[in-house]
């Protein structure tokens, strides 16, 4: 019995030892989580592409902000400058000895350079005004019938009847001629004083906008009382409380006449604003130059060009001692733009044949690291010794060389340069030539200016239109962009989109567009393959766990079958 209890004992030990073997060969009782076993396979299987991928993202989406950062900055840089320069403070400006007489000031572009003249204001430019009698009561009749208000601009019938017989109604049918195509020019209003309601008319300045109120037939008698006559101002029944008169200026002995008290032909680029006349009193008239504004600014514009290249230099930066590059270290749009930048310390601001053209020549260079500095002595000397020349490089200006030919096309519409002009015939019909040789190009009609000639579109310098005041056998023209202009130009330059060309920066803006969506589309290919390997796992597991599902199964029967062969042993 001995020997059988041990042989039994050994075979219970063996067979127990071989379920166990079975159970965790299945996995019986291991609490496998297949979810998470399958997440995990994925992620090690994806993880170099998803690492990859994650990391080119990244470098675009720092690259298009980056590049936008650079755009938007060089855009700001030329717009705060154009603002500077379109407010006036670095052009030189007219100055008055005597702003209680008169004011001056100088038109966009002009150069007063040398205006220096010595003016007499003789007499004011007035109004005709007239004042009626005074009429009692809240609404007093005029009387109905009608007037004709003779203009220089025409004759006009004003009919007062029974709906407009008052003073306002007969303010209201003067005022009513002085709109549409052909107005009168004289305004009516009515005043209340002491005495009563009063009828005041006023016309335009100058002695020659003189007019008439006279009575037409069948007028009322209490009408005719709103008459005049300038022939016999005694006599009519208007009062003239003012007569209409021009402004005389006095310059260098000679009297001048002008309708308005805003003058801007006695003097070519300055507007006068006459104030009060001083007959005998000298006013002189002289040029107040912006020195100190034009220095302030050369040291403001190279602080800004410093910024900008700071932040060009961080976006560009190459890896070195451990540090990443700058995410457009290798863009060839931003070294286009590097590149133009750099050029402004050398490039002609002005075509002025005296003095320094460039900002280099004015004291302005570049160092090793790229940015800007200046030399303040070579600066000041500079603008003692060429205050035009320097004036220039900031202020767009267009030139003719010769004054029978006036430039009109606005500042900024033709591109920089020196451009000769021949032929010029005042006509009529008026015509010309741009350019020579194989740029040579024929001159178009002007379409509003009778005397006024355009350049076509496929010459040498669209845009360009002049005045003919006289036949020219040849001229220059020369426009000069400033150091505005010059920005101007090389933002639109590396920002131009048209169907034909592409900037620079709109190039790589566009590069980083399309890689982005490229990007994209390979994450979403990428996540594609992660699903579909995701699922293929999943069905394998689900075969798996069925087999083992299975195998338990087997695994009970032969457990219940070594128990039951145990038992019986």
């Amino acid at each position: 019995m001995t020997t059988t209890s041990s042989t039994t004992a050994s075979t219970q030990s063996a067979t127990a030892a071989a379920g166990s073997s079975i159970l965790t060969s299945l996995g019986a009782g291991s609490g496998i989580d297949t979810a998470s076993l399958v997440s995990s396979l994925v992620t090690a299987s994806f993880a170099n592409k998803e690492k990859t991928l994650t990391a080119t993202q990244s470098l675009n989406t720092a690259q298009v902000s980056s590049l936008g950062s650079l755009t938007s900055g060089l855009d700001s840089f030329a717009k705060a400058l154009q603002t500077l320069v379109s407010g006036g403070t670095l052009r030189s400006q007219p100055s008055t000895s005597n702003s209680a007489i008169v004011t001056a000031t100088a038109s966009s572009g002009a150069n007063i350079s040398s205006l220096s003249a010595n003016i007499d204001i003789r007499q004011l430019a007035q109004a005709q005004s007239l004042v009626s009698v005074p009429l009692t009561g809240s609404a007093p009749p005029v009387g109905q019938g009608s007037l004709t208000l003779t203009t220089p601009a025409g004759s006009y019938n004003i009919a007062i009847t029974a709906a407009n017989d008052s003073l306002d109604g007969l303010a209201k049918a003067i005022n009513d001629v002085n709109s549409g195509t052909t107005p009168s020019g004289v305004i009516a209003s009515v005043v209340s004083d002491s005495s009563g309601k009063r009828l005041v008319l006023k016309g335009a300045t100058g002695g020659a906008n003189i007019f008439s109120l006279a009575a037409n037939s069948g007028a009322s008698a209490d009408l005719t009382r709103f008459t005049f006559n300038p022939a016999d101002v005694a006599g009519s029944p208007m009062t003239r409380a003012q007569q209409a008169q021009d402004a005389i200026i006095r310059i260098d002995g000679v009297d001048s006449t002008y309708s308005t008290n805003t003058v801007t032909s006695l003097i070519d680029g300055v507007t006068l604003k006459l104030i009060t006349a001083q007959p005998g009193t000298n006013v002189t008239l002289g040029v107040t130059r912006p020195t100190a504004a034009i220095t302030q600014a050369v040291s403001d514009f190279v602080d800004a060009y410093n910024e900008m290249a700071t932040q060009i230099a961080t976006a560009t930066a190459a890896a070195t001692n451990g540090n990443d590059a700058g995410p457009l270290h290798d863009s060839p749009g931003v070294k286009e733009m590097l590149r133009q930048l750099r050029k402004i310390t050398s490039t002609a601001l002005t075509t002025l044949p005296n003095g320094p053209q460039t900002l280099a020549e004015i004291g302005v260079s570049t160092g090793h690291d790229g940015k800007l500095s200046v030399d303040t002595t070579k600066l000041s000397a500079a603008v003692a010794a060429y205050p035009d020349a320097v004036e220039a490089m900031f202020n767009p200006a267009q030139r003719s060389s010769d004054p029978m030919l006036q430039i009109t096309s606005s500042l900024g519409a033709t591109k920089p340069g020196v451009y000769t002009v021949h032929d010029i015939l005042f006509g009529p019909p008026v015509s010309g030539k741009l350019g020579t040789g194989t740029s040579e190009s024929t001159f178009l009609r002007h379409p509003t200016d009778a005397s006024g000639l355009t350049s076509s579109i496929t010459s040498i310098v669209p845009g360009l239109s002049i005045h003919v005041l006289g036949n020219v056998t040849t001229a220059t023209i020369s426009i000069d962009a400033g150091i505005v202009g010059v920005l101007q130009g090389i933002r639109d330059d590396l920002l131009k989109n048209t169907t034909t060309a592409k900037g620079a920066l709109t190039a790589a803006s566009d590069t980083l567009t399309t890689k982005g969506k490229s990007l994209t589309a390979a994450r979403d290919k990428l996540t594609a393959q992660e699903t579909a390997y995701s699922d293929q796992l999943t069905k394998q597991f689900t075969a798996m766990q069925t087999a083992v599902s299975n195998y338990k199964s087997v695994q009970s029967y032969m457990t219940q079958q070594i128990a039951a062969w145990s038992k019986s042993s």
